[in-house]
């Protein structure tokens, strides 16, 4: 029995992209901080692998984090998120990159489908023009109201200051 690696650099990924596009399996990739896995993050990536046969998923990286969400983020390590999304089920393969956006990865993979969450307008997807350009789908997915880590991180903070 195969015993699949999830975790890829971007070269191995690379392999297993023109692997599964040999075999005709649809690819959904998504990407993001995934700093405190909670529900909204669950449901998100279930669905997004119920698009295809395998989910990609690109976290950013510690650096890339700390610029977008600012001082005190990530909570969890690269390697500590990188753990945790791999042990997901509905996740096929993690890589992580360190740029401010995805779209060098994108560019490279140019999945079947494009997936980011509902407080995303499909717009403002980065790599969008690049996947449909290639004949693939971008989607926006349903969005879990109140389910973020910043509302996790606060809810925190008040409980610790009473």
């Amino acid at each position: 029995m195969r015993v699949k690696k999830k975790f890829l650099d971007l070269q191995s990924l690379l392999s297993e992209r023109q692997r599964l596009r040999r075999e005709g399996r649809i690819v959904v990739f998504t990407n993001g901080c995934f700093d405190l896995l909670h529900a909204g993050h669950a449901r998100y990536l279930r669905e997004a692998r119920a698009l295809g046969d395998a989910l990609i998923v690109a976290l950013n990286s510690d650096r890339s984090v700390l610029k977008l969400k600012g001082e005190g983020r990530p909570i969890l390590s690269e390697r500590e998120r990188a753990e945790v999304m791999a042990a997901l089920e509905s996740v096929d393969y993690v890589t992580i990159f360190d740029e401010e956006t995805p779209l060098q990865i994108i560019s490279a993979l140019l999945p079947d489908v494009l997936v980011k969450g509902g407080d995303w307008r499909l717009d403002k997807i980065v790599g969008r023009e690049e996947v449909e350009a290639s004949g693939g789908r971008v989607l926006s997915l349903p969005y879990l109201e109140g389910a973020s880590t910043s509302a996790i991180i606060e809810r925190i903070l008040k409980s610790s200051a009473r």
